[in-house]
C-alpha cells in the first residue's frame, strides 16, 4: 500500500518535467513569424485573392438579405466589418497576425 502512495508524487514530477514546451521556444517561433516580408508581386497576388473573397462574401450577405435571413440594417454592418478587416490586412501588407495578436487588438 505504501508503494502506491509513493508512485503518485513520482508520476506528478515526471509529468511536470516532460510536458510543456519552454517559453524560449515560443518566443523564437513568434520572432520568426514577424521577420516575414512579402514582395510587391506577392502582396498584389494576395490582394487579388482577398478582394475576390470579399466580393463573394458580400454577395452571400446580399443573398441572405434577399431570402429574409439577414435584415437590411445588419447587412450594412456586416459589409462594413468585412471592409474594415480588409483594410487591416492591407495595413499589415496581407500578413495575418499571430493568433495571440488578435486578442491584443480586440482588447484595445
Amino acid at each position: 500500500m505504501r508503494q502506491k502512495w509513493m508512485l503518485i508524487p513520482a508520476a506528478a514530477v515526471a509529468l511536470c518535467l516532460s510536458g510543456a514546451p519552454s517559453g524560449v521556444a515560443a518566443e523564437e517561433e513568434q520572432s520568426e513569424e514577424q521577420k516575414v516580408e512579402l514582395t510587391e508581386a506577392q502582396q498584389k497576388e494576395l490582394a487579388e485573392i482577398h478582394s475576390s473573397i470579399l466580393e463573394k462574401r458580400k454577395t452571400l450577405i446580399d443573398k441572405y438579405t434577399e431570402f429574409g435571413v439577414v435584415p437590411e440594417e445588419k447587412r450594412e454592418k456586416m459589409k462594413e466589418q468585412l471592409d474594415e478587416g480588409y483594410a487591416k490586412l492591407e495595413e499589415r501588407q496581407f500578413i495575418p497576425p499571430h493568433p495571440h495578436h488578435w486578442k491584443k487588438e480586440n482588447d484595445d
